[in-house]
């Protein structure tokens, strides 16, 4: 008896064992994939630095970069710096902070709303947004007067959702009421876009809201990338450091809240810093969609459904994935494509694959 109880005991021991060698090997390989992932932006800046209309070889490239870190006199032209550093970096720096921010909301609506066809408009940021910078661009606005203003509409049209979803659906499905009444905010607040658009200067006026609304890099600046890095630092930093909430609320209200998750205020942080992701973005880039969509299930396809490596690998996708997508917007036509244009070229198949996948479920 003895000697059995032994050997079940060494039994018990090896497995154990197996297991933790097992676990061991799996955190190693995220660390690993993690790593490979966040090499992605840094090819993507290098590469996007030289391509163009106006074509910047290597060499040249990493003379200025020197040059200016070391602190060295000028030997290049000055156009050459000028394109570099009043228009280029500035733009791809904004790609990469729009592309994670939008993914980033994506992915946490998705795991709030237990849905994977959940993108970051779902409560009507973006049309909020779209609306006013509409207005703005109406009344004569300059470009920070449109970029505050689309801001405004964009959180001020999800906290008109929430409002109405938290009156409207006391004692029902709280998360079904609040898709619900984002879809009604959000398609009212369109409804206004298309009557500011009527109403506009057919000349002057429409085709920039209409080009305004399709989404584009094409105006900004070192100031504007370094004013929208700020309400997305302060959206991702509380998403990061309760992503791992999200895998609990992903199992469902009753199991999050029987492991002591406040369930209420965990989905009101995360919808406060999704608004604010979403609408920092849309103000600066306008309308761009399909991001908050498609790439969470990119970085799910590698990663798998944990949130704890799900949310900062959809950041690194996504901004990767922003900044090719405005590299060819810029690079393969003489005029250049609105980014809402391409990724709804994207993001249509994707979607239509997402339909075929969800008949045989979703995790």
């Amino acid at each position: 008896m003895g000697m059995q109880i032994a050997n079940e005991v060494k039994l018990s021991e090896g497995v154990i064992s197996d297991i933790h060698g097992l676990y061991e090997k799996k955190k190693k390989n995220k660390k690993i994939l993690m790593i490979v992932l966040g090499l992605l932006p840094v090819a993507a800046f290098i590469l996007s630095t030289v391509m163009g209309r106006y074509v910047i070889s290597p060499l040249p490239l990493i003379d200025i970069l020197a040059g200016k870190l070391l602190g060295l006199p000028a030997t290049w032209p000055e156009t050459l710096e000028t394109v570099l550093f009043k228009v280029r970096i500035p733009r791809i720096f904004a790609a990469m902070l729009v592309g994670a921010a939008l993914s980033a909301a994506g992915a946490a609506y998705q795991g709030l709303f237990k849905n994977p066809m959940v993108s970051p408009d779902i409560l009507g940021a973006s049309a909020g947004a779209g609306f006013g910078a509409a207005v703005a661009i109406l009344m004569s606005f300059n470009i920070a007067g449109i970029q505050l203003t689309a801001f405004a509409f964009g959180l001020g049209a999800v906290m008109l959702t929430f409002v109405i979803s938290t009156v409207m659906g006391r004692g029902s499905n709280a998360v079904l009421t609040l898709i619900l009444t984002g879809m009604v905010v959000s398609t009212l607040f369109s409804s206004f876009t298309s009557m500011t658009k009527y109403v506009a200067d057919p000349y002057s006026k429409l085709p920039a809201i209409t080009f305004w609304l399709m989404g584009g890099l094409s105006s900004i600046t070192s100031k504007d990338a370094l004013i929208l890095l700020i309400p997305i630092c302060i959206g991702i930093t509380p998403l990061l450091m309760l992503r791992w909430k999200l895998n609990v609320l992903s199992f469902g209200e009753e199991e999050a809240k029987a492991m002591g998750i406040d369930t209420r205020r965990l989905r009101f942080i995360i919808i406060i810093c999704s608004t604010l992701l979403t609408a920092a973005a849309v103000s600066v880039s306008g309308m761009i969609g399909w991001i908050g969509l498609i790439v969470p299930h990119m970085a799910r396809l590698v990663t798998g459904p944990d949130y704890r490596v799900l949310l900062p690998a959809s950041m690194l996708i996504g901004s990767t994935f922003l900044v090719v997508v405005d590299d060819v917007a810029r690079s393969v036509f003489a005029m250049e494509i609105p980014l809402g244009i391409l990724t709804s070229l994207l993001g249509a198949p994707f979607f239509i694959y997402l339909l075929v996948k969800g008949k045989r479920g979703w995790v």
